[in-house]
């Protein structure tokens, strides 16, 4: 009886050995080592309203030429964005008039939008100026770390934010992203991210949220502890401040365009040792979300594994590091 239950475990173990060596296989042969950056001739250009003019937007690589870059990627956020963007530019407007070194750009991604998201964007920058707000509209679809990729492409900034269009995150809490940043690189060709965090908030959300959706929340902050950042508590903040040459080594290697996207740029930080400090911030849930509970967290659980996988096998490398070799 003994020996048969031995072989049988044997058997079992192989086939397990068996089917994993297989995955391995397969995600080596599916998968691209370095991400593969499309960008359509259409969106290379934005449209200047009140010339009437397509204007080609800058490049990342190019030297910065104005203090700071807002990316704010919108999916159907129409609703949502005017109340985002007042916030946001009556900051930044108030923070320029005290000191006028202080410059800015805003860049409303459309990321593939079905409603008026392009229309009601291209009225600030209608009546702020090109200079000052930009839209850039996707053609297709890209998921939100697409859209905030592209933004951050066509960014002038030394410094690059990315805010959530839901403008959940109280902007004027940007100061505090600016001075932690300041404290980790004091140049734009440092190296550097200050992000935004809600986990002193943690506790009240436990409060008014339901037992299955905590369930849910615990279990997505173990997945990722467990499999890419172990330094950062909160990784999905929508309220993200680097530095411009963080952003180019983050941005030209990340892989993943959907909800996990924040994930994979906070583990190539720890793996690129780029200096991070998360700052608590104001937030407040927003009505709207396109997040629904169940499926974008399995989805979300699904992608975390696979960061994982793919990078201990070797089947997703980092650009940055690629670059730096040669």
């Amino acid at each position: 009886m003994f020996p048969c239950l031995c072989q049988l475990c044997f058997y079992l173990l192989s086939a397990i050995a068996v089917a994993v060596l297989l995955v391995v296989a397969l995600v080596l042969y599916k998968t691209k080592p370095y991400p593969n950056i499309k960008r359509h001739k259409d969106e290379e250009t934005f449209l200047d309203p009140r010339s009437i003019k397509t204007v080609a937007f800058p490049s990342l690589e190019e030297s910065p030429s104005l203090e700071l870059s807002v990316i704010v990627p919108a999916y159907n956020e129409e609703l949502r964005l005017p109340a985002m963007l007042d916030e946001c530019l009556a900051f930044l407007e108030q923070k320029s008039a005290g000191n006028p070194s202080f410059t800015y750009e805003v860049i409303v991604v459309s990321d593939g939008s079905q409603d008026a998201t392009v229309s009601v964007a291209l009225r600030y920058s209608k009546k702020h100026g090109a200079e000052k707000v930009r839209v850039l509209e996707l053609i297709e679809n890209r998921g939100k770390g697409g859209a905030v990729r592209m933004g951050v492409l066509s960014a002038r900034g030394r410094h690059l934010l990315f805010a959530d269009a839901d403008g959940a995150t109280k902007f004027p809490d940007y100061d505090k992203l600016e001075e932690a940043l300041k404290q980790l690189a004091p140049e734009w060709q440092e190296d550097g991210i200050a992000i935004g965090s809600r986990a002193h908030l943690e506790n009240d959300a436990i409060a008014t949220r339901s037992f299955f959706r905590t369930i849910l929340m615990h279990g997505f902050h173990f997945l990722v502890w467990l499999f890419a950042v172990r330094s950062i508590r909160d990784t999905q903040c929508g309220f993200k401040l680097f530095t411009r040459s963080t952003a180019r080594k983050l941005f030209t290697s990340l892989h993943v365009e959907r909800w996990a996207f924040d994930v994979e740029l906070l583990f190539l930080a720890e793996r690129l040792k780029v200096p991070m400090s998360e700052v608590a911030v104001r937030w407040t849930e927003i009505d709207g979300s396109k997040l629904t509970p169940f499926w974008s967290w399995l989805q979300m659980g699904t992608d975390l594994g696979m960061i994982w996988l793919r990078y201990l096998v070797g089947a997703w490398r980092i650009a940055a590091i690629q670059k730096k070799e040669n």
